[in-house]
């Protein structure tokens, strides 16, 4: 039973997975679109939200928690300076999930997680 449990495995071991969920988020932030999975993009959607909130902030203390979870300089600098701007005034809901079909080799079904 997974009463209570939140989130994904996505076949990985813990450490893998976080890694992995954190460079997708730096690369979601960096291109603002990414096509993946869709186990992969709902796993990462939570994480991408509640790093643009801690963005929005604005202090060095959020810089910090920033640097903790991200691990590009690139995609910090980016979030601080142009998407905190640009979502300041808006209350969750910063990215999308837009279903684009099923992949050729093993028929999982890809998406494209953007910014809105």
């Amino acid at each position: 039973m997974r009463h209570r449990v939140k989130g994904k495995k996505l076949d990985r071991k813990k450490a893998p997975r976080e890694a992995m969920l954190k460079n997708l988020a730096s690369s979601i932030i960096i291109y603002e679109k990414v096509k993946t999975t869709e186990a992969k993009a709902k796993a990462v959607k939570p994480l991408l939200e509640k790093v643009i909130t801690t963005a929005i902030k604005g202090d060095l203390a959020s810089r910090r928690e920033l640097i903790k979870i991200l691990p590009q300089k690139m995609a910090i600098k980016k979030v601080m300076e142009i998407l905190a701007v640009r979502y300041k005034a808006r209350h969750g809901g910063y990215s999308r999930i837009v279903k684009l079909g099923k992949r050729i080799g093993d028929n999982a079904s890809v998406v494209q997680i953007e910014l809105v």
